[in-house]
């Protein structure tokens, strides 16, 4: 509707050039603003404008990866104008996606950094005429405000994490937790059955659980501070890669064995192709899958959505796995690391 008010306000402007004796032609111009991945040409209206609103790229190995998607994918050659924000705090990107809807972009890629807050911002965009597409996160707001939702199952991956080391069988469990962003979705499924199960199971003792922001420099220090303490730990749940990176330099700073046969068991999350080496050495013993490539499924809905149709699927939830030091191969490495 959006799009055949705007052709029929041109066909007016054209009408009315030609009227006072114009020749019908309109000045060169850009679209777009600082941060747009590409600027539309001179006659670009055919471009489907895109606002993208993700976390900071580099946060991690997956969140580059991520953002390289979109960005392959968005692009001139494709058919879209796109725009992008950066932010690990949720009020930024609300103003972002504030910022676009005024900029009035056909569509609104959301990668939240936290789950609340966002009703207000998506009426906004639905009485605007803005169709909105959740990608990698989940947030909380009615279905009714988004079109689709590309994301990982955050709770699965948590859950799948939890059930392998309850599988290793230990006498005792002394859990350092390093958790990411609060608030964010993967903190939340990735915490939630570690919470669980801490709870329900005498032999399973949080020794610290603490956020070190998906930082690896912050993990470090988390570990190291219980190192220092004297306090016994036998696994460190860290909850993407780099942090897991982190608290293994605090390890080997203390000559503490940590991997297959080591003393203490190392998990992430994400499958850095780096992290997945670390498994293959038997330096770490875990690693959850969290697939960044959303961007295709992005572009065959809005492809659908501009012909008419609405999504095959509200949700589409990524498939995805977790691996083990003991099971993996180079083949695995190849094949699934980002």
């Amino acid at each position: 509707m959006k799009k055949l008010l705007s052709l029929a306000l041109s066909l007016c402007m054209v009408l009315a050039l030609a009227a006072c004796g114009g020749n019908g032609s309109t000045p060169a111009g850009s679209a777009g603003s600082a941060g747009s991945a590409s600027v539309a040409p001179e006659g670009g209206s055919d471009l489907i404008k895109v606002g993208i609103i993700n976390n900071d790229p580099n946060e991690s190995g997956y969140r580059t990866a991520n953002d390289k998607d979109m960005k392959a994918t968005f692009t001139e050659a494709n058919g879209y104008e796109a725009s992008f924000a950066y932010s690990l705090k949720n009020d930024e990107q609300i103003a972002a996606a504030q910022k676009f809807i005024q900029d009035e972009v056909d569509y609104l890629l959301i990668s939240a950094a936290g789950t609340s807050g966002w009703d207000s911002v998506l009426q906004d965009a639905q009485t605007a005429g803005i169709q909105v597409i959740l990608f990698d996160r989940t947030i909380d707001a009615d279905e009714s405000l988004y079109v689709a939702s590309i994301v990982s199952d955050m709770a699965k991956e948590g859950q799948t994490a939890v059930d392998w080391l309850a599988g290793q069988k230990l006498d005792t469990y002394n859990v350092i937790h390093i958790q990411g962003v609060m608030g964010s979705a993967a903190q939340i499924g990735r915490t939630g059955a570690l919470d669980a199960m801490v709870s329900a199971n005498d032999n399973w003792n949080m020794i610290t659980q603490q956020t070190a922001e998906w930082n690896a420099e912050t993990a470090q220090q988390i570990v190291q501070s219980v190192i220092d303490s004297g306090k016994s730990f036998n696994v460190i749940y860290a909850e993407n890669d780099d942090m897991a990176k982190g608290a293994v330099a605090a390890l080997d700073k203390a000559n503490i064995s940590h991997g297959v046969n080591g003393d203490v068991i190392v998990m992430g999350f994400d499958c850095n192709k780096w992290a997945l080496e670390e498994l293959l050495a038997g330096n770490w013993n875990y690693d959850g899958q969290c697939n960044p490539f959303q961007a295709s499924y992005i572009n065959d809905i809005i492809h659908e959505l501009e012909k008419g149709n609405a999504p095959a699927e509200k949700v589409v939830i990524m498939d995805e796995k977790g691996f083990d030091a003991s099971t993996i191969t180079q083949a695995d490495v190849d094949t699934y690391g980002i």
